[in-house]
């Protein structure tokens, strides 16, 4: 089963001005105290009251080992890996993103814990094993009985149901991990080169560039440079 080719802060905020009023320094010195209080108090990039959210999701565990084993097995099915990127329970962070996210939104709880156990149930019904104990033509078996909406029978729904969570879970994590990143190839927000209006479109209204303008402004190499118009005469 491979259906992956269809996959295909900034910090505001600031300190109040009574705090700015109070500083009786120099301009430097005032700079690196801000810069030592924000560095202290903000670098979590949340809120006092979302961090203390956070870490107190973290001090607990939802999913047992073998529950997580489990999700790890079913996430390799999912997104296996292809050439130098490596299967989705490899990447940096996964099953920390998935304990995580489950615990943040609680309406995934009853769902994964219910899939995972029907997924066992199966696995124990057709070959009495463990999902994870299963080879990889008996797991691919199953996964192919519930991995296709359009096609599932009804017997297989509530299977059906929990693997399009596990997918879209398992996609999620990937792809927001350095490693998927970098498999999709973004990029992000970079500026291009521009080299002027191309020839074709010049010649149709009978323009051309001056030839100082093609040899000194258009350079995209030194795009970020400063220009030096001060001995330039047309």
């Amino acid at each position: 089963m491979n259906r992956r080719d269809s996959l295909k802060s900034l910090f505001v905020g600031g300190l109040g001005s009574s705090l700015l009023l109070s500083c009786k320094l120099d301009e430097a010195s005032e700079v690196a105290e801000l810069t030592e209080i924000r560095e202290k108090e903000f670098d979590y990039g949340r809120t006092p009251e979302e961090k203390e959210h956070d870490e107190e999701l973290m001090s607990k565990d939802f999913y047992t080992e073998e529950e997580m084993a489990a999700i790890l097995v079913l996430s390799d099915i999912i997104i296996p890996g292809e050439g130098d990127y490596p299967p989705v329970s490899k990447t940096e962070g996964y099953p920390e993103f998935i304990e995580f996210i489950t615990k943040d939104i609680p309406s995934h709880k009853i769902p994964m814990r219910g899939g995972l156990r029907w997924l066992e149930n199966e696995s124990y019904k057709r070959n009495d094993k463990k999902f994870v104990d299963l080879s990889d033509e008996q797991r691919l078996a199953i996964i192919e009985d519930i991995a296709y909406p359009e096609e599932v029978k009804p017997e297989f729904s509530q299977g059906a149901v929990f693997f399009s969570r596990m997918r879209n879970l398992a996609a999620t994590g990937y792809f927001t991990s350095k490693q998927g990143i970098d498999y999709l190839g973004y990029m992000g927000n970079r500026p291009n080169a521009w080299d002027g209006v191309p020839q074709d479109v010049l010649k149709k209204h009978g323009l051309e560039y001056d030839e100082k303008i093609l040899t000194q402004s258009l350079k995209p190499e030194e795009r970020n440079d400063i220009q030096d118009w001060s001995n330039y005469v047309l």
